[in-house]
């Protein structure tokens, strides 16, 4: 948007005009009691250990310490997470190559069939990772490589570094969660939004000191399959009380805090029933936060790390307390997958593990949907996956074995699909890794860590 300069009286007297007007239409939008507080949090937010805290250095030099909050009101907490795609596979050089190809479907012209041949696998994959299980985020450079053939080229040129010190470069394009910038609240400069080009890097810090927290959103949500409890992001976004949500109601647009809300139930006029903590109800509906286009809620469910519940599987949601959540410290070092695989033939392989020719460590997730809920389940607190034989039940689910004894039976998708580049196999005292294409996968059975959060109940 282009900015222009306006001089004279009548000028400014237009703009105080507008300003007011505008701040008339604003309050008219939202409900007075449940009106959303300013960017400025308060001091005591940065000391809060269950909040993002860090160290950001700009491009130029400059740094700058507090609370985070991705985005300016989206991921905001330690369980929260941090989203991009990793462009390259290391792991794909201790694969036969041949297995790397895949047959192209072939084209009819004329009445004739033509082959297209093969080509090779799509190893790229979607990068994921709480950042409560992050040290270090970088940027290098603009991400331009040079032109080739008349066209840009772009490095992967966003760095992440977790705990265990294990390192994934992210492409800049679609580095995910990195586009949306930071807002960082310094107690030298105040609030500040820094966006993706200004950052160089992001360092992550403990901050132990005593604090009020801002309040998480935290609650139950009830589907037919079942209930799932735990701290909310409502549709992938709104994670805090003082996080407003917004429709239309008889009398016009209408925004609501949720720390106001009670429960929140789907409604057959495509919108959602609120309760208020006072009893009143709002019919709100004409948005995508409460009707149609809403994407999910996550919900940091300790059985299973988390879950996003698709908002046709949403019945109603109770809304409770539930604390600041865990610190930074909570989320202890990751491991090295290791465990046995069996093949269908009936060998058995014992060592460390890559899965999907992708996850290598327990803080990794397994991701696989169940009628209408994505499980993104961390591998530290699998057991066991046992996958029937293909054929006639090749649509028949996996069981999915968790370590605190929980049975899930999980689709043949995402990480259980078809699409899963199969397993590699570190044996003690070899030399290479052997190689297992999905197909030929039985059972895995995994190695339980040391620890992990959340932690593995006791049963």
């Amino acid at each position: 948007m282009s900015k222009r300069t306006i001089t004279g009286g009548a000028a400014a007297v237009l703009v105080v005009l507008a300003l007011a007007a505008g701040y008339r239409a604003f309050m008219q939008d939202v409900d007075p009691i449940t009106a959303p507080i300013p960017a400025a949090a308060p001091s005591s937010a940065a000391e809060a250990p269950g909040s993002l805290y860090g160290r950001i250095t700009t491009g130029d030099g400059a740094t700058y310490e507090g609370w985070l909050r991705w985005g300016g009101d989206e991921e905001a907490f330690w369980g929260n997470y941090f989203n991009g795609h990793k462009d390259e596979n290391p792991w794909a050089v201790h694969t036969p190559i041949e297995k790397l190809n895949e047959e192209r479907s072939p084209v009819e012209i004329l009445g004739f069939e033509i082959s297209l041949g093969e080509r090779p696998i799509d190893l790229g994959r979607p990068f994921m990772a709480r950042f409560g299980d992050i040290v270090r985020i970088e940027a290098h450079g603009d991400g331009v490589r040079g032109v080739l053939d008349n066209r840009i080229a772009y490095d992967p040129d966003v760095r992440v570094t977790l705990k265990s010190g294990t390192t994934f470069d992210l492409d800049r394009l679609s580095a995910g969660d990195f586009d949306d910038g930071v807002r960082v609240w310094d107690a030298r400069r105040g609030v500040v939004d820094l966006g993706p080009r200004q950052i160089r890097s992001i360092e992550f810090l403990h901050n132990e000191q005593p604090g009020a927290a801002p309040a998480r959103l935290h609650g139950t949500v009830r589907t037919r399959q079942g209930d799932f409890t735990g701290f909310l992001q409502w549709d992938r976004e709104e994670a805090a009380g003082r996080d407003v949500l917004v429709g239309k109601t008889a009398e016009g647009a209408r925004s609501v805090r949720f720390d106001s809300i009670r429960a929140i139930a789907r409604h057959a006029s495509g919108g959602a029933l609120v309760t208020l903590l006072d009893g009143r109800e709002i019919l709100l509906t004409g948005t995508r936060k409460v009707g149609p286009g809403h994407r999910g809620i996550y919900v940091d469910d300790r059985r299973y790390g988390r879950v996003l519940v698709s908002w046709g599987a949403v019945e109603r949601v109770d809304f409770s307390p539930g604390g600041a959540g865990p610190s930074y410290g909570d989320f202890p070092t990751g491991h090295p997958l290791r465990g046995q695989v069996t093949t269908r033939a009936g060998r058995r392989l014992a060592g460390r593990l890559v899965y999907d020719l992708d996850e290598s460590e327990t803080t990794e997730t397994l991701d696989a949907p169940s009628r209408g809920v994505d499980y993104t389940i961390p591998f530290g607190l699998v057991a066991s996956i046992a996958l029937i034989d293909a054929g006639e039940e090749a649509d028949e689910p996996a069981t999915v074995t968790l370590h605190n004894g929980e049975t899930l039976h999980l689709e043949r998708r995402g990480d259980l699909g078809d699409g899963n580049a199969g397993m590699l196999i570190f044996g003690e005292g070899q030399e290479h890794p052997e190689y297992v294409p999905w197909a030929d996968v039985a059972q895995i059975d995994l190695d339980r860590p040391p620890a992990m959060y959340p932690p593995v109940d006791e049963r």
